[in-house]
C-alpha cells in the first residue's frame, strides 16, 4: 500500500512541470552557448522520461533541508551561536555593544563569503571589492550585498562581467545601488581586465586564499 502511495505520488510529480525550487537550480555559464533549458522543456515525453522522474523525487527530498538550513544561514550571526574562541581577538565583549559585535562579525563573514567562492575570478573580483568595501557600507548597503552574495556563484559571475543585466529586484532607481557599484567597479578595475594566468598572483597579493 505504502509502496502505490510512493509510485502515485512521484507519477503526480513527474506530470507536473518543473517546481520554483528546481528552477532556482537550473544553472548556465552564458558565454556563446546561449540560454540552458531544462530538460522537460526538450524531452519528447516528459511524463516517462527516467531523470526527470528521479529529479523531481531528489528535489522533494532536498527542498525541506535546504529551506531550513536557508533559514539558519539568514538568522546568522548571533554571538550565542558563535563559540567565544572563534571570534577574532580584536572583538572583545566588554568593548563593543552586543549589536555592534554582530555587525563587525557580519562583516567579517561576508568579507569572508565573497573571496571563497571556488571560482578563482570571483574570489578575485568579489573578494577584491569586499575587502576594499564592506567595512565602509550602511546597514541597508550591507544588506544589499548580502543578498547578492547570497546568489549563485554563476549568477555573480554573470552579473560581474556584465553578461547578466543587475536583477530588477536589486536595482535601485538612482543607479547607484550596491551591486550596480560592484557591476561599475569591475568594468573599471584592472581586476576586471586580468589575464586567466595572473588571477592567481592577483589572489594571493590580495590575501584570498
Amino acid at each position: 500500500m505504502a509502496l502505490r502511495q510512493s509510485i502515485r505520488s512521484l507519477q503526480s510529480i513527474t506530470r507536473s512541470k518543473p517546481s520554483a525550487f528546481q528552477l532556482k537550480f537550473i544553472r548556465t555559464y552564458r558565454g556563446d552557448s546561449g540560454e540552458m533549458k531544462h530538460r522537460s522543456q526538450v524531452t519528447a515525453n516528459p511524463t516517462e522520461d527516467q531523470h526527470l522522474k528521479r529529479e523531481a523525487m531528489l528535489s522533494n527530498i532536498a527542498e525541506p533541508k535546504f529551506k531550513s538550513i536557508q533559514a539558519r544561514h539568514v538568522r546568522m550571526p548571533k554571538l550565542e551561536e558563535i563559540p567565544k574562541a572563534s571570534l577574532p581577538l580584536d572583538m572583545k565583549e566588554g568593548d563593543y555593544t552586543l549589536q555592534e559585535l554582530e555587525l563587525e562579525v557580519r562583516k567579517k563573514r561576508l568579507v569572508y563569503r565573497a573571496k571563497q567562492r571556488g571560482w578563482l575570478e570571483v574570489d578575485v573580483l568579489l573578494g577584491t571589492w569586499a575587502i576594499e568595501n564592506v567595512h565602509l557600507l550602511s546597514l541597508d548597503e550591507l544588506n544589499q550585498f548580502e543578498d547578492f552574495v547570497n546568489i549563485e556563484t554563476i549568477d555573480i559571475y554573470n552579473i560581474i562581467t556584465l553578461r547578466t543585466d543587475v536583477p530588477e529586484s536589486m536595482r535601485k532607481e538612482d543607479g547607484n545601488g550596491v551591486v550596480e557599484r560592484i557591476q561599475e567597479w569591475a568594468r573599471s578595475s584592472p581586476l576586471g581586465k586580468a589575464e586567466p594566468d595572473k588571477f592567481h598572483t592577483l589572489k594571493k597579493q590580495n590575501n584570498l586564499n
